[in-house]
């Protein structure tokens, strides 16, 4: 059965895009924030025309949501593709300390560039950018070390541009999370919302939860990916070995145990049982080396 397109570009989000385009090209300092569990998903593929040569910041929060193995792993591929990844769990400020510095690092080397130019230094303008529901605000809360943007587990809870002047001489443009207009990769789409990176009204749960079946299928062949087959199981009862056969048949026989036969809530139940870790440490992404 094909999969129906998923697609999600809300009004809020297309007026922000506008207005950041506009702005972007007075910025410093672009900081990028992505979803540890999909890093390659989370990477928006206007990125690099939109940042030139401004400094550029890799941020991969929810390190807390991976396991040790796929951090390790993918600061080997990033690094093997010339990039410096960050990680942090930003609900719980763990990782903050080095971006801290970081922002500073970049600070120091802009005020040194402009005085070679015989300009005078100024508070430097760094924009945090990424999709949405990856942990903007929550980041520059904790940069910030107060509350100063709201911060909540869905999209689209920024909706608007809002500059945030800090006390290292930063002023920080916190903006809504931002997504191609048209989700052309749809492997990545589902990925997105697998791990709630874009509004529930743009998918099927029950076809969802299906297709992540089969997802956990192929990664058990994958250490790194931190999958328990026996964890899974336990947790509903139903041999998920047997799921990987019939996603949904699983579902069925999983649904006639928590939710009353409904599939529907089974299958939210799963998506929810996954996003909330209850299921383990699941990397829904691994490098591939060529």
């Amino acid at each position: 059965m094909e999969i129906p397109r998923i697609q999600w570009y809300p009004g809020h989000i297309a007026k922000a895009e506008k207005k950041l385009t506009k702005v972007i090209s007075k910025v410093d300092l672009v900081i990028e924030v992505r979803d540890a569990r999909i890093p390659l998903s989370t990477g928006h593929p206007h990125l690099n025309q939109w940042i030139r040569n401004k400094k550029h910041i890799l941020v991969i929060n929810r390190s807390d949501m991976i396991s040790q193995s796929s951090i390790n792993s993918w600061s080997r591929w990033f690094r093997y593709n010339n990039q410096e990844p960050l990680w942090c769990d930003a609900k719980r400020g763990i990782g903050i300390k080095e971006i801290y510095k970081s922002t500073k690092n970049s600070r120091l080397s802009i005020d040194n560039r402009r005085l070679s130019r015989g300009m005078k230094i100024r508070p430097i303008r760094a924009l945090t950018l990424g999709f949405p529901n990856v942990g903007k605000s929550a980041l520059i809360n904790r940069i910030a070390n107060k509350k100063v943007v709201e911060s909540a587990r869905k999209a689209g809870v920024t909706r608007n541009l809002r500059w945030i002047r800090l006390d290292n001489g930063i002023d920080l443009l916190d903006s809504p999370g931002v997504i191609p207009p048209n989700l052309e990769d749809q492997k990545s789409a589902l990925n997105l919302a697998l791990c709630d990176d874009i509004g529930e009204a743009a998918y099927d749960f029950e076809i969802v939860a299906i297709e992540f079946i089969k997802i956990i299928a192929k990664l058990t062949k994958n250490k790194n990916a931190n999958i328990s087959v026996k964890k899974i199981s336990d947790r509903y009862g139903v041999d998920i070995l047997k799921g990987f056969q019939s996603p949904s048949e699983w579902i069925d026989d999983a649904a006639s145990r928590h939710t009353s036969g409904d599939r529907k809530r089974m299958a939210y139940k799963l998506l929810e049982d996954y996003r909330n870790q209850f299921l383990g440490k699941i990397s829904l992404e691994l490098p591939q080396w060529n």
